[in-house]
């Protein structure tokens, strides 16, 4: 959901462009900075970006620039005659030379631009310039997103896939096999056997049926393929897919904890344990999709 965008326009003798700038974000967040003036068209504005978007923290600007001399100036002699006394006043006590004109002038606040009256047919123009340029800034912005997703779609295929080569590897591991379950099932009911005093008959079976169902990791490997699957559903459908892989994302991790958890076996907690990172990076780059 990164990007940037620049579109520019003009209307008489002023020059605009609007700015777009995106990051990542769990729903939409929009933020304008506008010129004075321009406010009443926030709510437009609005409006067309949530059509286009629904993630991301959105900031947009509108920046005007006059063309040069376009604009008449006038002195204010109110601000140069409180200046000039000021001058006076130092140079005779300094016994300096008295200031240039031109130093004058280029003091702030003594030339002053003059805003030429609009009327309202030249307000409403102006602001149909400006929203036609918004519209062609949030097409930059949705290309460059689109492009960014395209990129992304390749690494989250490689990452799914990794992930599922893990699953079916803890698939294969002999700790979840049913004979390798049978025979630490077996040795763990022996030794509850053999403790002193005896646990009553009730009491074992409710040990074993608890040591079983802690033993039987194929629950969760079934989840596992079920989310990958379900990921992969939604990475080949078109829009509006992001907030949905970060509920699977939360899926995926749970499932990998019990797994880690469940695992007596070295060799299935080191694959819960790659299972768990690669689920991350997954998660990590998800945020990106809108």
């Amino acid at each position: 959901m990164t990007g940037f965008a620049r579109a520019e326009g003009s209307h008489g003798d002023l020059a605009f462009a609007w700015e777009l700038k995106s990051v990542n974000g769990k729903g939409l967040e929009l933020r304008f900075r506008l010129p004075p003036g321009y406010d009443a068209l926030e709510p437009s504005l609005r409006g067309a970006l949530a059509q286009r978007f629904k993630r991301g923290n959105i900031t947009a600007s509108l920046t005007f620039t006059r063309s040069a001399g376009a604009a008449p100036v006038r002195i204010n002699r109110e601000a140069l005659a409180e200046i000039v006394a000021v001058m006076n006043e130092i140079g005779a006590e300094l016994a300096v030379a008295p200031p240039r004109l031109d130093g004058l002038l280029a003091l702030r606040g003594v030339l002053e631009s003059v805003e030429a009256e609009e009327d309202e047919a030249t307000r409403e123009a102006r602001s149909a310039a400006v929203l036609a340029v918004w519209e062609e800034a949030l097409d930059a912005l949705a290309a460059m997103r689109e492009a960014e997703g395209r990129r992304l779609e390749a690494f989250l295929d490689e990452r799914l896939a990794e992930i599922a080569g893990l699953v079916t590897a803890a698939e294969r591991s002999a700790a979840a096999q049913p004979e390798a379950i049978k025979a630490r099932l077996r040795a763990m009911v022996e030794a509850l056997l053999e403790a002193s005093p005896a646990l009553p008959e009730d009491r074992l079976a409710q040990e074993a049926a608890l040591l079983l169902s802690r033993a039987d990791v194929r629950e969760e490997l079934d989840r596992l393929n079920a989310h990958v699957a379900a990921a992969r559903a939604l990475l080949a459908e078109a829009n509006n897919v992001g907030r949905r892989l970060d509920f699977l994302c939360q899926e995926l991790n749970r499932e990998a904890n019990t797994l880690c958890s469940k695992s007596a076996d070295l060799e299935l907690t080191s694959i819960g344990l790659a299972l768990k990172a690669s689920i991350e990076q997954f998660r990590e780059q998800v945020q990106n999709i809108e």
